[in-house]
């Protein structure tokens, strides 16, 4: 035992970090925010919320995944303050559950975040096609987008992270401003009396097809969990990293909610529904130039674009973060554990994340497939099911945590986490169950990825194992250890 305490202290001394102490609230905030994309889940994930699941219930159901995430929120804020090292999830549940479930866990957020990664980048391919061609009228492949994509990404994802939080920071103000301005055209237009509180009413929320405006709703929020994958560059990451994760989910839920009970005003309670489900597509953009006029909804659909784009840089960077965790315990190649020179920024991580992003999107994009309809959606549906499920387990983590050091803390360390587990594990249930809808897909093969994300955790759980018997000095060495069995 005493041979495992000295290499946990000998990683922890000899470790590379990424650049420390360059991260305040705000910066996280924007990473992550940037990574939740409010105009592209606006347009995309809000719009198919009102066609096909709850219609004017959307607001109450924004709600309400804000505050079983808020819940969720609570456990992983206090949790934070005990455990600053990179990882997020492996290292919380590492902590919570035990070494095996850690790396169940982080075989799933690496298969999950790499999926979204993907998701967004078919995403953002088809719409700079299609604002080209519609804007310019200059025809170009979805593909030779795609590729270029990867190369900007690649490039700034081994510069610093302050650097990259910048230019998020920026597309992101811009992004919202479009939104708020809609906002405030439909409010001009219509008036408050406009704003029925018969959104908030459950007969409305779990109206229709509630399950799946549910998950919309869900959708919307992956992302801000990101917070605590900043700890090792956060500035005093115990202070920093509870206070980026509760504004966070607090911005996301109270922005999501009033846009939606805007829409609603803006075609009536008993309309939007109707009105969404004939054009989801257009729903947005056709608000902002009615109540704020065509050269707005031409700037939403440019700006939709940025949006996409920060949404991937935001992504790449958090993947890239458990890669390089991963290598630099051991438990992937050490050469993943590397960081830059200049930068400090976990380069190597950062190009093997684009290189398995290309190789995953290269079938579809020889085979021609549809970026949007195919290969967004196939990715996009598995990468949310696996994030709300280690949502779920990390929230379970939380409670196993602070049981074994005997916490009194009872609101924060047993009561909140509980609450946010049980509601994201129904989260999971109604995705699973509505999973063809939130893919927008009836292929069969698409429809059953998900058991890709049991298959991954199955294989972490059972390398943990092996190495336990083979490689203990990896298994005990890792800087996640304390606590873990």
């Amino acid at each position: 035992m005493a041979s495992s305490e000295r290499s946990i202290g000998q990683i922890a001394e000899e470790s590379p970090s990424p650049r420390e102490g360059t991260l305040g609230v705000s910066r996280i905030v924007f990473l992550v925010l940037a990574a939740a994309t409010p105009l592209g889940a606006v347009v995309g994930a809000m719009a198919l919320g009102f066609a096909l699941g709850s219609g004017a219930g959307m607001p109450g159901a924004y709600v309400l995944s804000g505050l079983v995430l808020l819940c969720f929120a609570a456990g992983y804020a206090a949790m934070s303050q005990h455990v600053t090292r990179g990882g997020a999830f492996y290292t919380y549940i590492t902590r919570g559950l035990g070494r095996p479930a850690g790396l169940a866990a982080a075989s799933i957020a690496v298969l999950a975040y790499n999926a979204i990664f993907c998701s967004v980048l078919g995403a953002a391919a088809f719409f700079i096609s299609k604002v080209g061609e519609e804007g310019a009228g200059w025809k170009s492949p979805w593909q030779l987008w795609a590729v270029v994509l990867l190369v900007v990404v690649g490039a700034l994802g081994r510069r610093e992270v302050d650097f990259n939080a910048k230019i998020l920071g920026t597309l992101l103000s811009l992004e919202v401003a479009i939104l708020i301005m809609m906002d405030i055209g439909i409010l001009a237009h219509r008036g408050l009396a406009a704003f029925s509180l018969r959104c908030f009413e459950p007969s409305l929320v779990f109206s229709g097809a509630a399950g799946a405006g549910l998950v919309f709703a869900f959708n919307c929020f992956i992302g801000f969990e990101a917070t605590a994958i900043f700890g090792e560059e956060a500035k005093d990451p115990a202070r920093t990293v509870p206070r980026a994760t509760y504004a966070s989910v607090c911005i996301i839920g109270v922005f999501y909610a009033l846009t939606a009970w805007s829409l609603v005003s803006a075609y009536g309670v008993d309309q939007v529904h109707a009105v969404a489900a004939n054009d989801p597509g257009m729903f947005v953009l056709n608000a902002a130039s009615t109540f704020v006029g065509g050269p707005a909804a031409a700037a939403m659909g440019i700006l939709l674009v940025t949006s996409l784009f920060a949404a991937l840089l935001a992504t790449h960077t958090a993947t890239a973060r458990y890669f390089f965790v991963l290598g630099r315990e051991g438990l992937l190649p050490r050469a993943l554990g590397r960081t830059h020179p200049r930068w400090g920024s976990p380069h190597t991580a950062s190009s093997v994340q684009v290189g398995l992003a290309a190789v995953v999107v290269l079938p579809f994009a020889l085979s021609g497939a549809d970026p949007l309809l195919t290969l967004s959606t196939s990715t996009g549906g598995i990468g949310t099911l696996g994030i709300i499920a280690l949502q779920a387990a990390a929230a379970f983590s939380v409670v196993a945590f602070f049981r074994k050091r005997g916490d009194a803390r009872w609101l924060t360390t047993f009561a909140a986490p509980s609450v946010g587990g049980v509601g994201l594990s129904a989260a999971m249930f109604l995705i699973v169950n509505n999973y063809s809808v939130l893919t927008g897909s009836t292929s069969r093969a698409i429809n059953e990825l998900p058991w890709l994300l049991v298959v991954a955790g199955l294989a972490g759980f059972g390398y943990a194992l092996w190495l336990r018997r083979a490689r203990p000095e990896v298994y005990f060495g890792g800087s996640t250890t304390e606590g873990a069995s």
